[in-house]
């Protein structure tokens, strides 16, 4: 596994709780090659542990600005197909660059992004890698690759259209504008704004180390499959599938009953 650059990313765990935090400071945790690599390591690490929950943050006053053009003169007199088209990760569904967001879709576990500052281009499709994003005041979002004359192509074009319709993607696209967060909010980009994004991620990361780990894991890979485009009746079965290992597990049918006997109402 590719070690991770601690003035890049660095991974904290407490409470059944993986917190990491994009910490190039100094760029506006924008993106270069070391950094996409501490991404996906941080990616590959969070999914590998027995965290239950996990939250990115970006440390200084972005969440992250994008990726550092300053990088890209290495890819001059390139072929840009044979940078770009190979799948190299993911198992063989994504390249390094789509990597960077999709790997978050594919950690076993709820993963919460709190958002301030620029939320752009690279910084953006990151965030809609996690499965809710909370957003600050401050935040900023845009899909920045028009300014440059190029598209997204860091998974947007998977994770866009599974939260915003279709007009909300091309106005995004074509012009590369910031949105605000109750703009962002209103088109569905965020899950909730709060003062404290940070704070607000944590609580609600919090609330989740308190459920069933197991129950979490199931919820999360059973919404993926409901996303992917399957057939209902696929899907229909998947629930009954995944619901019957659940109810399966030793004991776990004391703990229902327990649960349904504490919150019965008492008509005595």
């Amino acid at each position: 596994m590719t070690q991770i650059d601690p003035d890049r990313v660095q991974i904290t765990y407490d409470a059944h709780i993986a917190h990491v935090r994009l910490t190039r400071t100094d760029k506006m945790n924008a993106v270069d090659q070391k950094m996409i690599d501490s991404i996906i390591a941080a990616g590959q690490e969070v999914a590998a542990s027995d965290a239950r929950v996990c939250v990115i943050s970006g440390e200084g006053k972005a969440f992250c600005a994008g990726i550092d053009i300053s990088g890209l003169g290495a890819m001059a007199g390139q072929d840009p197909a044979a940078l770009l088209e190979p799948r190299t990760h993911g198992d063989g569904t994504t390249n390094q660059w789509q990597e960077v967001a999709m790997i978050w879709t594919r950690v076993p576990i709820p993963v919460i992004a709190a958002l301030h500052g620029p939320v752009y281009g690279a910084g953006c499709q990151l965030a809609l890698g996690a499965d809710i994003r909370i957003a600050g005041p401050d935040m900023r979002m845009a899909v920045m690759e028009m300014k440059w004359g190029i598209v997204p192509d860091m998974g947007g074009m998977v994770l866009l259209p599974k939260l915003v319709r279709s007009d909300v993607i091309r106005r995004m696209t074509y012009t590369a504008d910031p949105v605000g967060a109750d703009q962002a909010l209103a088109w569905g980009l965020v899950t909730e704004t709060a003062e404290d994004p940070l704070a607000a991620a944590m609580e609600l990361a919090r609330t989740i180390t308190q459920k069933s780990p197991s129950g979490i894991r199931t919820a999360k890979r059973l919404i993926d499959y409901a996303e992917s485009g399957a057939d209902p009746s696929d899907i229909l079965m998947a629930e009954s599938r995944e619901q019957a290992a659940l109810i399966g597990k030793p004991h776990q049918m004391e703990v229902i009953a327990a649960q349904m006997q504490k919150r019965a109402p008492n008509f005595g």
